[in-house]
């Protein structure tokens, strides 16, 4: 029988519940746990995939095609195992699948109402990642802040569960803030007390508090918090600032989270945790010999989440090539403008990734981009858009197609060198009707994508309904744009390359989302490589 661990957060949001379940997911798998993370959002969203990226960070993609938050990312990178829908479920969904059920009937003329109905969706949600049988544990960390009125079926739910399941196969970790008043010169407890009376008021008791801090609690601090918050002194778990988040493990391993977990299921300790791959990626990353600065031209660069998993992705590469990764955000919106003011933009960078997105606001930001890039012989990664901006560029500026463009940004343009793709014409509905999900590539041997990857055959994961039109396909390889992509089934381009250039790569699919501290992806390790290259030419 799986066990079940919950993660809740009080005071403020975004204090890093994500990380703190990753973390201590993966101290629990380094014990030889089988552990895996499911996320609860508050919200009404079916999913985020029609979430503006400035509001709510970027969509992860998962293998199975679900829209999921992007804390299954922080899961992902730091268990180095992959995730899936059943992973992300948000309020949306829940109501979405209760009202479906009352429309079939299957409630039997009952009154549909949260208590019953919503909380035991929930509840049944909740589980089903643990009756499949493949995990020991089950870490579900519940979104929002304990007291939002959005949250309170999730808190209600989480105490029946708690009484149903037993308290040797489920406990609460609550997240909370301790902070600290300058002026006083002092940190302040008060606010956690609170929070825990809130959860106290829904009729849960907190397992472990993990308080967020900027300065060391002292011994007086924890027994006032255990005191307060009736927690034993030894769950009082600190949480410092840390200056990445890949020290976290550590620092929960040395307060010692995992061990009261382990003791709080009653599970027997299998042996201790095996961190040597984790620490030798912090040692790689915390003694960098060379350094790289890298554009990243994008449209949403206001919210540095809306391109987390490019940002982490740079970090694990940085790793590899032992080289610090300084990502700069440029708006792509600065560079439309005159291609001789372009260098003053572009000149200071060892490489540029263009990112992807959608929509015609920055396109031809990009596209002047792309064109500087390749002229000037500076590498280039382009992603999803960013790939489709250089099919556009150089149809345009090499392959002579004059009034080349996409027709997702012209819809009666002349020449569409991406175009809609065949299945999604007559597709109306925008959420979960993209392209979704890992799909197979076959690489051409020889090409900077085949040497990266040390293979032919990839899979990668995608979210996009515009491609490159297979009719100007022929006339594009005649004027020199290398095809080392193509998805074996359909003959979709998944990747362009350019001859004679440090590196010029494009590509359809997202491959930001399957980097791991583990498994760094290799296109951005080869990328970052081609930077250093040029940057010790310079």
């Amino acid at each position: 029988m799986s066990k079940y661990i919950f993660v809740t957060g009080g005071v403020t949001s975004s204090l890093g519940k994500g990380i703190i379940a990753a973390s201590l997911a993966k101290l629990l798998q380094a014990r030889g746990l089988s552990v895996t993370i499911q996320k609860f959002d508050p919200y009404l969203n079916v999913d985020p995939g029609t979430m503006n990226p400035i509001e709510h960070g970027e969509c992860y993609v998962t293998d199975d095609g679900a829209e999921t938050d992007l804390d299954l990312g922080h899961y992902e990178r730091f268990l180095n195992t992959p995730t899936s829908q059943a992973n992300n479920v948000t309020t949306g969904r829940i109501y979405q699948t209760i009202l479906d059920n009352e429309r079939e009937g299957k409630y039997l003329g009952k009154t549909v109402q949260v208590i019953p109905h919503v909380t035991d969706e929930i509840k049944r949600r909740v589980q089903l990642l643990g009756q499949s049988g493949d995990y020991d544990i089950v870490i579900t960390e519940l979104g929002g802040t304990v007291g939002d009125i959005e949250s309170l079926p999730y808190v209600e739910s989480l105490r029946q569960l708690r009484w149903e399941l037993g308290r040797d196969n489920c406990i609460t970790i609550h997240l909370t803030l301790i902070p600290y008043l300058a002026a006083a010169k002092e940190l302040k407890t008060k606010p956690t007390q609170h929070s825990v009376k809130e959860l106290l008021k829904a009729g849960i008791q907190p397992d472990i508090l993990v308080v967020r801090t900027e300065h060391q609690i002292d011994e007086a601090i924890r027994r006032k918090l255990a005191l307060f918050c009736n927690v034993e002194k030894a769950c009082i778990i600190e949480a410092m600032d840390a200056s990445t988040i890949y020290d976290v493990p550590l620092l929960m391993l040395r307060e010692g989270l995992d061990a009261q977990v382990i003791s709080k299921l009653r599970i027997q300790d299998r042996k201790a945790p095996d961190l040597k791959r984790w620490k030798d990626f912090l040692g790689r990353l915390k003694n960098s010999t060379g350094e790289v600065t890298i554009g990243l031209v994008g449209k949403y660069i206001e919210l540095q989440d809306a391109y987390k998993s490019i940002y982490e992705a740079f970090i694990h590469a940085g790793a590899v090539n032992e080289c610090k990764v300084k990502v700069i955000p440029l708006s792509s919106e600065l560079l439309e403008t005159p291609k001789a003011e372009l260098g003053k933009y572009l000149d200071k960078f060892d490489g540029v990734l263009v990112a992807p997105g959608f929509g015609e606001r920055g396109i031809e930001g990009k596209i002047a981009a792309i064109r500087y890039l390749r002229e000037k012989k500076i590498p280039f990664f382009g992603i999803c858009l960013g790939m489709q901006c250089a099919v556009v560029e150089f149809s345009r500026n090499v392959a002579g197609i004059e009034n080349a463009s996409s027709s997702e940004v012209e819809p009666a343009v002349e020449h569409p060198v991406i175009d809609l793709m065949n299945e999604q014409k007559g597709i109306t509905a925008k959420g979960g009707t993209m392209r979704l999900g890992a799909y197979a590539c076959e690489l051409t041997k020889g090409s900077k994508a085949a040497k990266a990857y040390r293979s032919t055959k990839i899979n990668e994961r995608h979210r996009h309904r515009y491609e490159f039109n297979n009719k100007y396909l022929d006339q594009l390889k005649k004027a020199g744009l290398q095809i080392t992509g193509i998805n074996p089934e359909t003959g979709l381009v998944e990747i362009i390359e350019l001859k004679n250039h440090p590196y010029f790569v494009g590509v359809q699919f997202h491959p930001e989302l399957k980097s791991t501290v583990e498994n760094p992806h290799p296109l951005f390790v080869s990328f970052v490589a081609a930077a250093m290259k040029v940057r010790e030419g310079k």
